[in-house]
């Protein structure tokens, strides 16, 4: 799967999606994803996804729509650095439908003075049938509580968010930590409880907001019973503006991303402290079958 060239004028940030149809004449195992970007590529996003007309030109697009509404698709992978290949454990992978729909979606940005030429790829490796036993899926968590004074170091977390009870029992076996360009690192603790001390799962040594490390699991590990994810991000604001959570390139994010399996659906979630969440706090996923959070979860999307 290709995204077609396309020249990113100096200053120029946006979203931008393609639609293609892979023309498999089977259903296939995807048991191993190789993304690459080029230059202005700040991350790609690679979906399945339910249309059943291609889009070959590039068009602006929101960004994670189809994170937020399992009928349109689910993301696969989630893709920061330059050259990125997910590797799914044996017998493990992702399905796709005889001709399956497949999205790229790209952020881009151009902060020079020149204008760039931006290219990005992703290309799925099948695995034979009979090694197939378990669908993959994918989870992101993270913060929006961001708020970065000027010319100053600061530090999120840490934050515990809670596993969803339907994922009790999931086995993870890659996590992949993601900031914007003031970042300065992401560590994350598996733990039985937000007091509990835990056992860190990802604290990568020199951690690179622009080549954020993909720690693998082999074996993969399970989050303890009634338990759940510790993070914290920092950052440095080497800027004169008071920084706050967006989705340019320019604002900030605190965020990982998981993969996992045997699947219970993807999940977009979040862990919040904004009112009006009770003292520490409360966890939000998209989506969510329940009432009051299905209409956050819409109104996020409408927002994005």
């Amino acid at each position: 799967m290709t995204f077609p060239t396309t020249t990113v004028k100096a200053g120029v940030e946006n979203t931008q999606c393609v639609t293609k149809r892979l023309g498999n004449p089977t259903a296939m195992h995807m048991g191993s994803i190789h993304d690459l970007l080029g230059p202005a590529s700040h991350h790609m996003i690679v979906y399945r996804v339910n249309e059943t007309v291609e889009q070959l030109t590039p068009v602006d697009c929101q960004p994670f729509t189809d994170a937020l509404n399992p009928a349109k698709g689910s993301p696969l992978i989630v893709t920061q650095k330059k050259d990125d290949l997910l590797t799914l454990p044996q017998g493990v992978a992702y399905t796709l439908s005889a001709n399956q729909m497949v999205r790229l979606e790209v952020h881009y940005i151009n902060p020079g003075a020149t204008d760039v030429q931006l290219t990005a790829t992703s290309t799925f490796s099948p695995i034979a049938d009979s090694a197939f036993q378990n669908e993959a899926d994918f989870l992101f968590i993270g913060n929006p509580d961001i708020t970065l004074p000027p010319n100053a170091t600061t530090k999120l977390g840490p934050s515990f968010f809670a596993l969803p009870a339907e994922l009790a029992g999931s086995n993870f076996f890659a996590i992949t930590g993601h900031e914007h360009h003031l970042g300065t690192n992401v560590t994350i603790d598996a733990v039985a409880s937000a007091a509990d001390p835990g056992k860190s799962i990802y604290n990568v040594l020199g951690w690179l907001w622009s080549e954020p490390k993909t720690e693998t699991f082999d074996p993969p590990f399970q989050v303890p019973a009634n338990g759940g994810f510790r993070f914290t991000c920092e950052w440095n604001n080497t800027t004169s503006s008071t920084v706050k959570f967006g989705e340019s390139a320019n604002n900030e994010m605190c965020f990982f991303w998981a993969y996992y399996y045997p699947s219970k659906g993807a999940r977009v979630c979040f862990h919040t402290s904004q009112p009006p969440a009770p003292a520490g706090g409360f966890d939000l996923c998209c989506p969510n079958a329940i009432p009051q959070l299905q209409q956050a979860c819409g109104a996020l999307g409408a927002a994005k």
